[in-house]
């Protein structure tokens, strides 16, 4: 072309180019107005679905809070008005919380600072029921928290007062919700109307540029197009080039072919069709399964495995991923017997005369494979060891509750029932007649009744004491350390040294108390100790109990394993426990050096 022509299509390109750089500027820009004004629309509406959500959640509470208030008068057990006065006094918190936030706005909770007239009006009516209710419902929280609590009676009136506005709350809350749904519809009605507005903006648009910009260029390029077919001598010479392009051609296929002869001796490669019909199989993956490639009809899953049941799984891989494609493992068997696993992958192609078939690539996994089957027998067999250990703990534990509760019944029938049939017929024989007689048979009679209350003391000792479930843990490791160093006559003294005393969960503290009560005996039974002492200390998360001997300790390593059945029980009990309530237990023990136990278990604030 000349360079006249060089110059007119220059022309003709700077042209376009401004054109369209007007054009997609116009269209960018009216888009990006209608987004401004859309987006500042809904970040208004953004607080919408959380205003009519908290405002009905309104209602709820009102409800909730006439509902606790009504079941203060039909409460079975006293101690229940604590539990219903928490509950209504969280409902009264939120209730208040969003009140105040619905009228006056509220970040945290996403409420906007500003309501409608209409809105604002029926708050108006609504806030003196509102403070009717509220100052009830406080009412009772404090009269409950009186100490001590006042009586039912006194707050009657209260409860009927929440009653009596609760219906009025509801009619009114209503109202509240029924308007903030409106003006919320409202604002979709009129964003729909923006949208409509912008769309028809941005088409105008459009078919503006349609007749001043596009049509114009359009004529433009048929123009250049004219001037294109000029350029035949140019044709001519990309003809040329055309050539040398078909040769390098030839040159990448027949290196193509070389990629594939390596392939075959390198990687485990077979082609074959949907139904399982082998088209070719690599070097690597015929010497490995020994398949002579003479024969044409062979099955792909025949020459992988001689075991039928791995060739009907290969089979119906091939069949249901024969045009999804598959890949995952499988395992063959060649034809001297020896088990192979192949990481293999199914990818369906087409040919060039445009017949199915499917590629198959794999890698031999076999080692790998074998030892991660190992790993998954040890592991089962491991899991089967901790669930024989853990049958032979929990037999443990019912032997030992049945010898607890047998030794309680012996100590039951052989000491207090003989001494009350004593005491019987004592009563019996005494001739009121004869007073000498009848008051020596008395004060023998209160003798006998003392031993049968020492008796009674020592059979229920070792059940839960009566401090544990009314007093919690100090008080009853306070009464198990006096009652057994009385008992003994050994010196066994409790230290709180952080003057702990919060109540926890009763399944930790009794499992706490028969933790130390366990430490405590073993260190009389086992230790031969003459000083115990039990030292409690607390922080704001951990409760540590720790408890210290001078006996003649042990070597914990020495401790026999649970699975054998012998010793060690108590002090796999005490680990078990400790376990349960999401504790820990350290050991230290030196033979001739004593004993400390240690327990730390969290605090549930």
């Amino acid at each position: 072309m000349t360079k006249n022509g060089n110059s007119l299509d220059q022309r003709t390109f700077d042209k376009l180019r401004r054109l369209y750089i007007i054009g997609f500027s116009t269209i960018a820009l009216s888009v990006i107005v209608s987004q401004i004004l859309i987006r500042t629309h809904l970040s208004r509406q953004e607080s919408d679905s959380g205003v009519i959500n908290i405002a009905g959640r309104q209602r709820m509470l009102s409800q909730k809070l006439a509902k606790d208030a009504i079941s203060l008068l039909a409460l079975k057990h006293p101690e229940d008005v604590f539990i219903i006065k928490e509950d209504l006094k969280k409902t009264v918190k939120l209730w208040e919380l969003s009140h105040d936030a619905l009228q006056n706005g509220n970040d945290s909770l996403g409420l906007p600072k500003q309501n409608s007239k209409e809105v604002i009006a029926k708050f108006k009516v609504l806030n003196p029921i509102f403070d009717s209710i509220k100052d009830a419902s406080k009412s009772i929280i404090t009269k409950i928290e009186n100490v001590p609590p006042l009586p039912l009676d006194s707050y009657v009136s209260d409860i009927e007062k929440v009653r009596n506005h609760e219906g009025d709350f509801l009619i009114q809350m209503d109202a509240i919700v029924n308007q903030y749904d409106k003006e919320a519809e409202e604002k979709v009605a009129w964003l729909g109307k923006l949208e409509l507005l912008l769309m028809a903006l941005t088409l105008l648009i459009l078919l503006g540029e349609f007749i001043y910009i596009f049509w114009p260029a359009a004529k433009s390029v048929r123009y250049t197009l004219k001037e294109l077919l000029a350029a035949e001598g140019k044709a001519k010479k990309m003809a040329f080039d055309a050539d040398e392009l078909s040769k390098e051609k030839e040159k990448s296929i027949q290196e193509l072919s070389a990629l594939t002869r390596a392939m075959d001796d390198t990687l485990l490669f077979a082609r074959i069709l949907p139904n399982g019909a082998l088209v070719h199989m690599g070097n690597k993956f015929s010497h490995l399964f020994s398949f002579s490639k003479f024969n044409d009809s062979a099955l792909f899953w025949n020459v992988l495995s001689t075991n039928e049941h791995e060739q009907e799984a290969i089979e119906n891989i091939i069949s249901k991923h024969k045009k999804t494609g598959w890949q995952g493992e499988v395992k063959a068997t060649t034809k001297k017997g020896d088990d192979v696993w192949l990481e293999m992958a199914v990818i369906p192609f087409s040919t060039t005369d445009e017949k199915s078939e499917l590629l198959i690539i794999a890698s031999e996994i076999t080692e790998r494979k074998v030892a991660q089957l190992e790993i998954d027998r040890l592991t089962e067999k491991s899991f089967e060891e901790k669930m024989s250990q853990q049958k032979i703990i929990s037999s443990k534990i019912i032997e030992n509750q049945e010898k607890e509760q047998n030794r309680i019944a012996k100590d039951v029938h052989d000491g207090i029932g003989q001494m009350l049939t004593g005491l019987k017929y004592n009563l019996e024989s005494i001739d009121m007649k004869d007073v000498k007689k009848a008051t020596s048979k008395i004060e023998h009679l209160k003798e006998l009744t003392s031993n049968i209350i020492k008796g009674v003391r020592t059979a229920t000792f070792n059940l839960t004491p009566p401090e544990l479930t009314d007093h919690g843990i100090v008080p009853a490791l306070t009464k198990l350390t006096q009652e057994l160093a009385r008992l003994t006559g050994k010196e066994i003294v409790l230290f709180n040294k952080t003057d702990f005393n919060q109540r926890m969960e009763s399944l930790a503290e009794i499992n706490i108390y028969r933790i130390v009560q366990e430490a405590v005996n073993n260190a009389i039974k086992y230790a031969e100790s003459s000083h115990i002492i039990v030292s409690l200390s607390h922080s704001a998360k951990i409760l540590s109990i720790v408890i210290d001997d001078n006996g003649k300790g042990f070597n914990p390593d020495k401790i026999k394993h649970v699975k054998t059945g012998d010793g060690g029980m108590g002090m796999t009990f005490m680990k078990e426990r400790i376990k349960y309530i999401d504790g820990r237990l350290f050991i230290t023990s030196e033979e001739s050096k004593g004993t400390r136990i240690t327990l730390n278990v969290p605090l549930n604030n």
